[in-house]
């Protein structure tokens, strides 16, 4: 008989009970065992009582977490990896509890559990809330999921009816309901978006959140603004007045003016269906002395209204997306200042065939050192030769400039003595076999370069071998 053959194989044996001596063996042996009998064992096993009697944990024991203070065991459920937060609040409810005061953003589906006061009760520690799912009545089982940005909400199949959202909102009162039951939970809210607040509502949601930083108003009206001069700590703004296909609402000049006279104190703002005019605009850049972003999104203003960008001394990032005009009568260029602080201007999914505004547009951001445009449609040669207006650009990206050509790109940066890094994506005019001498004198300098405007680019593949983009590092030095 071998050694093998003598070896006990019962499962009493010394030697099998030697093997399951660890705490971390009876886990896998255990499937069934939850994390926190494992914490209770862990605890036992240190304890030099246990250590005399046996090395092998009992889980039958007391919960030994109950000697854990709960700032000492939320430490320790910080440890966990993320897929596992749902299943902690199975163990038990003080393991419930804490793991609700973990939780600090949040998207609501259904407004009756915040009126029941049940939402504060439960995640106490809240400072990033989403409300504009719930201000939605849902359709009950349906499986249509409709999206737009921070907005989802479920449709019914036989549904033909287009103005479904705005029939379906809550009515402002139950809004401001749910805005007072926010307030007086006296929680440290620092960001929140809701549809469809009146003015008394934000007022008392400004009272009692004082530490509100970023606010998203869907729906907005000139009325509502009215409240926003409570939110004194108010640092980020987003308005959406109208969306097409969704709900209609109105930001005139008056609302831009209370806005500018009730939050100097802004960094960033974004205007999405608003309309407004040159007075608007130049009341938020002569009263918002720190603004530091402005994003223009499908607007509605009247002509002039670019002239107005010149009264934003700080200005740094100036975003126009998603509109379907850009300012089709700007006014006499020689009344057209400049945003002295500008470093970068973004055009994304916008209307760019109107040479007047957009000449315009160039003028007033004649400084800035990055310029984007991407999946804008109308860039034509004779448009984007109006970019000879920039002085100091230092990095252009094209995406999804489809009609611009290779002659009309290499027209205008030629003249950019200062550039250094360029991105050409998807556009599927501007070709490998057209780029001149010049134009690859020029990719040679450049620190960073990214070439890919179509599928049958080869240029990209062969940078690597021609130094194209990197002798650039020779030239730029950072200092």
């Amino acid at each position: 008989m071998s050694f093998r053959e003598k070896m006990p194989t019962s499962p009493n044996s010394p030697l099998t009970r030697r093997r399951r001596s660890s705490w971390s063996g009876s886990w896998l042996n255990h499937p069934a065992t939850s994390f926190k009998q494992v914490v209770s064992a862990v605890i036992q096993a240190q304890s030099p009582r246990s250590r005399s009697k046996s090395l092998t944990p009992d889980f039958s024991d007391i919960d030994r977490t109950l000697s854990l203070s709960d700032s000492l065991l939320l430490k320790i459920l910080q440890k966990l990896p993320q897929s596992q937060n749902d299943d902690l609040s199975l163990v038990c409810k003080r393991w419930l509890a804490l793991q609700g005061r973990r939780l600090m953003t949040l998207k609501l589906y259904d407004w009756d559990f915040l009126l029941s006061g049940k939402l504060l009760s439960r995640f106490p520690k809240l400072t990033d809330l989403d409300l504009g799912t719930a201000c939605i009545n849902p359709t009950r089982n349906s499986g249509i999921l409709v999206c737009h940005k921070s907005i989802s909400f479920h449709i019914s199949s036989d549904s033909s009816n287009s103005d479904f959202v705005e029939e379906n909102i809550l009515q402002s009162e139950m809004i401001d309901r749910g805005l007072r039951v926010l307030g007086r939970g006296s929680c440290d809210l620092l960001k929140l978006v809701v549809i469809n607040a009146t003015e008394l509502g934000l007022l008392g949601l400004a009272e009692d959140c004082s530490d509100l930083r970023e606010l998203e108003l869907h729906k907005c009206s000139d009325n509502l603004l009215r409240g926003i001069a409570a939110c004194e700590n108010l640092r980020a703004l987003r308005l959406v007045a109208s969306v097409d296909g969704l709900y209609n609402s109105s930001v005139s000049d008056i609302g831009l003016t209370i806005l500018a006279q009730g939050c100097k104190r802004l960094v960033k703002l974004e205007l999405s269906g608003c309309e407004g005019s040159f007075d608007g605009v130049k009341a938020i850049g002569q009263c918002c002395e720190v603004l530091d972003e402005l994003t223009i999104c499908d607007h509605r203003m009247d002509d002039g209204w670019i002239a107005a960008l010149s009264y934003f001394d700080k200005l740094k990032t100036l975003r126009i997306s998603s509109c379907r005009k850009i300012d089709p009568s700007p006014g006499p260029e020689k009344l057209l200042g400049s945003c002295p602080a500008l470093e970068s201007l973004q055009l994304q999914r916008s209307c760019l065939n109107d040479k007047d505004g957009l000449r315009a547009l160039f003028k007033v951001c004649d400084g800035a050192k990055k310029f984007n445009i991407q999946d804008c449609w109308g860039l034509d040669d004779d448009s984007f030769s109006l970019a000879k207006a920039f002085r100091r650009v230092k990095y252009l990206s094209l995406e999804g400039c489809s009609i611009l050509t290779t002659s009309g790109l290499e027209s205008v940066i030629l003249r950019w003595e200062e550039l250094e890094s360029m991105s050409v994506v998807s556009c599927k005019n501007i070709k490998d076999s057209e780029i001149s001498a010049a134009l690859s004198s020029l990719f040679s300098l450049l620190k960073e370069l990214k070439w890919r405007p179509d599928t049958r680019s080869h240029l990209s593949s062969s940078l690597e071998g021609a130094g194209i983009g990197k002798r650039g590092s020779k030239f730029f030095k950072k200092r």
